[in-house]
């Protein structure tokens, strides 16, 4: 008797073990999913209030949205955590609403940090933060986006089949960055230089 008795408590303790370890993976799915379903809806959010702020998408995110329509040209901001210029950026040029709204309208905007310490893979290749627990170690995507220029804040504008067309450096004043993404979004670099763009643009910032 005492033998059944101790039998059938072991197995009603593996039955309890077995059922929390698959509620807690139920709950960790339901977790995940309501995170997923939290940050679509703050992009929606966003995207119905163009003018409120920049619509960020992680690299992966954006290429993925070019599959599928409307597809966008995609607009890389490549910073790092130390870079003084890219907090510059953010709390001024990228607050402005003119460049919110322009962008969130004509770009899938990606904020790449250019020491990331994942594994990406693109356009067939895989890229890797070699030494990610150096100090200062670029991720090969940033190396091979800025064409291994690597200053920060850098601007890197891929096509809607997401192929580069180039990549620009440095800070930059609304009223200067203006005209910039227009080339591109407003696809003026098929018809002209951008010196002569630059000289004929009357954009809303000046």
């Amino acid at each position: 008797m005492k033998n059944w008795i101790k039998t059938a408590f072991s197995v009603f303790a593996q039955i309890t073990i077995i059922s929390s370890c698959l509620s807690q993976s139920t709950n960790d799915k339901i977790s995940e999913k309501k995170n997923e379903k939290q940050k679509s809806t703050i992009q929606q959010k966003q995207a119905d209030e163009p003018g409120n702020e920049i619509i960020w998408y992680s690299f992966e995110e954006a290429v993925k949205k070019n599959l599928t329509y409307p597809k966008k040209k995609i607009f890389i901001d490549v910073y790092t955590n130390w870079c003084g210029w890219c907090k510059k950026m953010d709390s001024e040029t990228f607050k402005n609403p003119e460049i919110v709204k322009y962008i969130n309208e004509h770009y899938y905007a990606v904020k790449l940090n250019a020491e990331r310490k994942d594994t990406v893979q693109y356009n067939g290749q895989v890229f890797v933060n070699p030494q990610p627990n150096a100090k200062r170690s670029a991720h090969q995507l940033a190396i091979s986006l800025l064409q291994r220029k690597m200053t920060y804040p850098s601007y890197v504008f891929l096509n809607e089949d997401n192929h580069m067309l180039t990549a620009v450096q440095g800070f930059m004043k609304p009223e200067n960055f203006e005209p910039v993404i227009h080339y591109f979004g407003d696809n003026a670099h098929f018809k002209m230089s951008w010196e002569n763009f630059q000289r004929s643009f009357k954009g809303k910032l000046f």
